[in-house]
């Protein structure tokens, strides 16, 4: 198969800078969000790029998009590409859906016969048909997302580049999306595929490369690449103390993570089905009572989907007054979560809810292993969903 993407010490620099009064930079720094970047990507090649936030996914997109130009190095396409990187990018505001969809095809090579043989599938695929003739910018975000992947997906690219827009949509249209990206693959394009969905990028790509600080830092399959980053993501995290992204107003402060079994015993790895308690240890900084107290805790998957969320709020618990120094504790019952690895991320909020104290994203990490949750020995994978669910069957 014949090389269409290739890129050759690819690097990107962004000029940081300091505002003052005696000259418009006190001090300018260069950070790469790319540097020495060299791929190649071949002919019906179905590419995953995975990385945490700020690794160089987007920009390395951009650059390949001509959207922006790099600042080292260089990136050679061969064929027609589309791109939807953000929500109505390549958009104009002022003008109505139906005169974008041309435009964008114009854009991309098409000659109008081109568009107008695919114009009421793109329409169609969209959903936006009573808003086709309404100028974009009165457009919700959803609108704007759907109609532009229905334009990049259906003008025929050699080349199709999709970030983490899909979020945007309804779970309906993330299934249309995902099924027209795979029939796109199977047809022969060349796809790459920006996504924190790991079942997305296991179930579509063939590849995978793991992006980190701007440097490519794993590339094998799909499969491959998904463990390396979860398994990275792990010998990473530090201890809650040593973390420096706290968020809130600092009041009071969670100096450490504790995750018990049912018999109390300190664990990171939890069978499907058995006890779950997560302990958060705080201390207040400086000594004020606050009130209207309140404890959210958030659990999603490595790749940053969400799986579900529990607060005091919402099982009826005050934690009024709140001492200077503590324990809060959130017991969950019959752990219902697959076989796979999940993140715990927390606020610690008062002036009931308007006041955050302290907050941490992917605070501490835990496994779900093995386990009988329904009593039979059987267990779904994980792809299928990070959620185990108890039903009654029978028939007549």
């Amino acid at each position: 198969m014949s090389v269409v993407v290739s890129t050759h010490n690819l690097g990107k620099a962004y000029k940081l800078g300091e505002i003052n009064r005696k000259s418009l930079f006190k001090k300018r720094e260069e950070f790469w969000a790319l540097k020495d970047i060299n791929l190649e990507v071949k002919d019906g090649d179905l590419v995953g790029i995975i990385g945490r936030n700020g690794a160089g996914k987007s920009t390395l997109l951009k650059i390949l998009s001509r959207i922006t130009a790099p600042t080292t190095g260089h990136a050679e396409i061969r064929g027609r590409l589309a791109s939807l990187l953000e929500v109505g990018t390549g958009f104009v505001p002022q003008l109505t859906g139906r005169e974008n969809v041309y435009m964008n095809g114009t854009i991309l090579g098409m000659k109008k016969a081109e568009i107008d043989s695919r114009f009421d599938e793109i329409v169609a695929f969209s959903g936006v048909e009573e808003f086709l003739d309404t100028p974009v910018k009165r457009y919700s975000s959803g609108m704007k997302v759907r109609l532009a992947f229905a334009v990049a997906a259906h003008l025929d690219p050699d080349i199709l580049i999709v970030d983490e827009v899909l979020a945007v949509g309804d779970a309906s249209f993330q299934q249309k999306c995902i099924g027209k990206i795979d029939s796109s693959a199977k047809e022969g394009r060349t796809i790459l595929f920006v996504s924190h969905n790991a079942s997305a990028v296991e179930a579509l790509c063939r590849r995978g490369i793991v992006l980190e600080a701007g440097g490519v830092i794993f590339d094998g399959t799909q499969t491959e690449a998904l463990s390396f980053y979860a398994e990275r993501g792990s010998a990473m995290m530090k201890p809650v103390f040593e973390r420096t992204d706290h968020r809130g107003k600092g009041g009071v402060r969670v100096r450490g993570i504790r995750l018990l079994t049912a018999e109390g015993k300190e664990s990171r790895a939890f069978p499907s089905g058995h006890d779950m308690t997560v302990e958060f240890e705080f201390e207040s900084e400086d000594k004020k009572a606050y009130t209207g107290v309140s404890m959210e805790m958030t659990v999603s998957t490595l790749f940053e989907t969400k799986v579900f969320q529990q607060s005091t709020k919402l099982t009826g618990v005050t934690l009024d007054p709140l001492p200077e120094k503590g324990v809060i504790r959130c017991r969950i019952p019959r752990l219902p979560l697959t076989n796979s690895s999940y993140k715990i991320s927390y606020r610690l909020l008062a002036n009931n809810g308007y006041l955050a104290l302290d907050a941490l994203d992917a605070a501490v990490e835990f496994h779900v292993e093995g386990g009988d949750y329904f009593g039979t020995g059987h267990l779904p994978p994980a792809r299928l969903g990070p959620f185990l669910v108890n039903a009654e069957w029978s028939k007549e």
